[in-house]
Formats: structure tokens, sequence, C-alpha cells
């Protein structure tokens, strides 16, 4: 059972910072649950507001629905209270509430509604699809805003006057005219968080909009850097932010820019590099080439970040 109602939750995870651990995988493709529990428990140790199990990072995409259900599990025993864990719903609207509903049974604090398979959509049939998600869990509910999952000022404020355990609007789109109506039309009735990849790149601008936190991936294999930058950014030091932004995540992202998919590989890589190796990507994802990881090596010891 949940610790949190949704609006504490909501307040416990607007001021710190949340990431999504990794899904470690076998040579032959399996979770890895001893390694997974070694992870969760590595990140649960820092001052963390909230880690989001099978979510983009944690490769939710590729896992079935008892997958999903058997990592939220494993995520919530091991933070074991430490810090809260949230679940991931995602595929189309009967998937998402299995996926809300096995979260919630898991011991979840809450969860990410991550955008509807593939097909187009327009606002209306949004709205229905994340009001049913809503209303099949107790669990407090953020919505993913990315894809094909666009949500208007008014959908959004249709939804949070339906359900009252819709509780946060993460945004991966990066539309500022979007942003500053969802805001403007909602207020503190929802928390904000930016979920653009690489979240550090536009965290100091997205604060001025009321996105308060942000989901850092790099959090899994550089903790202390992740949370470092996230005080700078609250604290609003340009030149902290734009020291650490120069020394290591421009960077980064290059060698993330190097291949599609690679946003979640190099942070597996990124794992090995530092001694914590979670095993490779499935596909469609393609891990990092041995140059490319001898890369992401090379400036992680450059920028003194591990």
């Amino acid at each position: 059972m949940a610790t949190y109602a949704p609006q504490e939750l909501a307040v416990s995870l607007k001021d710190g910072l949340l990431s999504f651990p990794v899904t470690p995988f076998t040579g032959d493709g399996e979770i890895d649950e001893e390694r997974y529990r070694e992870h969760i428990d590595w990140q649960s140790s820092f001052e963390i507001g909230g880690l989001f199990a099978a979510g983009g990072t944690g490769e939710g995409f590729s896992l079935t629905p008892e997958e999903s259900a058997r990592v939220v599990r494993l995520a919530v025993e091991t933070a074991a209270g430490r810090t809260p864990v949230l679940g991931s719903a995602g595929g189309n609207t009967a998937q998402a509430i299995a996926n809300a509903r096995a979260a919630e049974a898991a011991g979840a604090e809450g969860l990410l509604l991550l955008p509807p398979y593939l097909t187009e959509c327009d606002q209306d049939g949004l709205l229905e699809h994340a009001s049913a998600i809503c209303a099949a869990t107790s669990l407090g509910v953020i919505v993913y805003n990315r894809g094909n999952a666009v949500y208007s000022a008014q959908t959004v404020a249709r939804l949070a006057e339906r359900h009252p355990n819709f509780i946060g609007f993460k945004d991966a789109v990066g539309d500022i005219e979007q942003l500053t109506r969802v805001h403007a039309t909602n207020g503190d009735r929802l928390f904000y968080l930016g979920g653009l990849p690489t979240a550090e790149t536009f965290a100091l601008p997205l604060l001025q909009l009321g996105m308060s936190t942000y989901s850092s991936a790099m959090y899994n294999f550089v903790p202390e850097f992740a949370l470092d930058f996230y005080r700078d950014v609250r604290a609003q030091d340009h030149a902290a932010v734009t020291e650490k932004l120069r020394r290591f995540v421009l960077p980064y992202l290059d060698i993330r820019d190097r291949a599609k998919g690679y946003g979640v590989s190099i942070v597996k890589g990124g794992l090995k590099a530092v001694g914590r190796d979670l095993g490779g990507v499935r596909p469609p994802l393609q891990d990092l080439t041995d140059r490319d990881l001898k890369d992401l090596g090379t400036l992680i010891d450059d920028a003194g970040v591990r």
C-alpha cells in the first residue's frame, strides 16, 4: 500500500531530483534481478526525490507487462522506503490500466503515464485515455507530454478537475508557449517536471516556467554530479551550471547524438565505464560501439565526475 496520498507525493517530488533506473539484462536478454537490486540499493542511498521504475531509461517499452510488474516490485522492495518508487504505464488503454494496477499492487507510490501506442489521437481521445488510467488506480498519476500525447492546457485542466489523483505534468516536447499555457492555466494544482533528453541541458531555463525538478538519466552512473547539478539549478547559479555543462554535459551529448536510441544506451555505457556494468540494451536499441564507450570513459575521467 502506498505511503503517500497523491497530493503528498506531489509535494515530496517537486523539490527533489528524480531519476529512472536502468533495467539490467543478462547475456541472453533476461532481467537480472540480483544486479537490479544492487543498482536500486545504490541509487536509493543518495538524497534523491524519487525513482521511476520500468520507465523510458528502464526500457519499459521492451518489457512485457509481467516483467514491468516484477521490476516495479523489486524496486519497491529494495528501496524499502528510503525514496518513493513510481511505476510506469504505457501502450493501449487496457495495457496501461493493467500496468497501473500492477504497480499499485507492487507497492509503488505513484505512476507515470507514458504516451499510448503508435496511433495519432486528438484531445478528446487523449483525455479519455488518461482519464481511464487515473480512474483505475488510487496512485498519484503524472502524464508524460511527448510523442503522440501532447496535452493542451485545457485537456490538462479537465483531467485535473475529474481526478484528484492526477498530480503532475512531465514535458519532453519543449514548446515554450505550450508550457506557459499549461502552467498559467493549472498553476499549483499540479507539479511540473522536465523530461527532455538530456534534462540537465534545459533545466535552468525551464525552472522559470515552473518546472522545479526534472528526471536525470545520468544520475544512474554519476549520482553525485547529477545532484550537484540539480542544486546549482535550484540555486539559479548560472556560472556553476554553465561550468558543468561545458565540462561534462555538452560533450556527453555529442557522444549520445552519434546514433539513434543512444539516450538509453549511453546510460548503460556510463555504468559500464564506472565499473557498475548492468549489461546491454534490448533491441531495437543498440549498445555503444567500442569507440563510443572508450570516449565516454575518457570523458568521465577527464571531467572528474566518476
